[in-house]
């Protein structure tokens, strides 16, 4: 009998409730918010009843059912939040790319290389991934203003990857190492230059680990609030800093269920995003804690 089959009830039991407690706690939050969404302001906020979020009293009176895609209509119709929706498309994938393209080689270089300097570097890089986002922001905003570029999508991009740059570096860096040297030098040795070693060997073994570092790089410029806040124009604000101005703002016109509605289509992204690549991403967590 496995060691599994003779753990006691009690204890599976336990466990089992624990799990679903957590689940339940996670996924409420989310799943209120989706369902939500499709209601009135007087029912979601509704101060009378609990019950009317969840049967649609004001909904129902006011639309003739009890469900309306009215805060969606208004978010993307009215408000024009597609327009930040491309924003950030352009915001982390630049991001992303620009990342990974100097990760992938700076992690590979340093890897490799035999000399000291290889591990000042790291810790330069360390310590600079250490520093508040903002001292980063406040440091580059006086040239932006210089060049007349604040506001536009470029200057959240180059704060963005200068933030991510030292991650994606010390991430990459540590997949490098756990793939053996040999590799790439019987690459060479077969007629290989080191750069086509690096591209036709090395690469495809490090796939995972390329997609795990870009995705937390794409997550960064898609989550990121305190840096696009404070460089981006109005016209040109990304999902999160529009999310704000909604709650901020339309409030006070009654149309808060903007904000909830554009909430909904931030969020179900990313949930497609991770299920999509979660193979990917264990394989490359994994790999990364290996070493050859």
């Amino acid at each position: 009998m496995s060691l599994v089959n003779r753990q006691p009830f009690t204890l599976k039991l336990v466990a089992s409730l624990f799990i679903i407690v957590w689940l339940v706690l996670a996924a409420f939050p989310f799943l209120w918010t989706v369902w939500g969404s499709f209601k009135v302001e007087s029912d979601f906020f509704s101060r009378e009843s609990f019950w009317h979020a969840i049967t649609g009293f004001y909904t129902q009176k006011e639309t003739g059912s009890a469900f309306t895609g009215n805060g969606y209509y208004g978010a993307w119709v009215e408000s024009k939040f597609w327009k930040a929706v491309i924003n950030t498309v352009i915001v982390t994938l630049s991001v992303t790319v620009i990342s990974l393209t100097l990760g992938t080689l700076g992690g590979y270089a340093l890897a490799r290389s035999g000399r000291r300097y290889a591990f000042w570097i790291l810790i330069a890089a360390l310590v600079f991934r250490a520093m508040p986002h903002i001292t980063l922001v406040s440091g580059y905003m006086l040239p932006f203003f210089q060049l007349n570029i604040w506001g536009y999508l470029p200057t959240s991009i180059i704060v963005l990857v200068a933030i991510n740059q030292p991650f994606t570096l010390w991430m990459l860096h540590s997949f490098f190492l756990s793939i053996p040297k040999d590799l790439d030098e019987s690459a060479m040795v077969d007629g290989c230059s080191r750069f086509e070693a690096f591209r036709r060997v090395v690469i495809p073994v490090m796939w995972p680990g390329v997609i795990t570092t870009g995705l937390f790089s794409f997550l960064l410029g898609y989550n990121d609030f305190a840096v696009t806040a404070m460089l981006l124009s109005q016209d040109n604000q990304t999902m999160v800093p529009k999310i704000s101005s909604y709650l901020g703002s339309i409030y006070d016109n009654g149309h808060v269920m903007y904000a909830v509605a554009a909430v909904v289509s931030a969020t179900v992204p990313l949930f497609m995003l991770v299920l999509f690549f979660q193979r990917q991403i264990v394989s490359g967590l994994t790999a990364g804690a290996v070493k050859g």
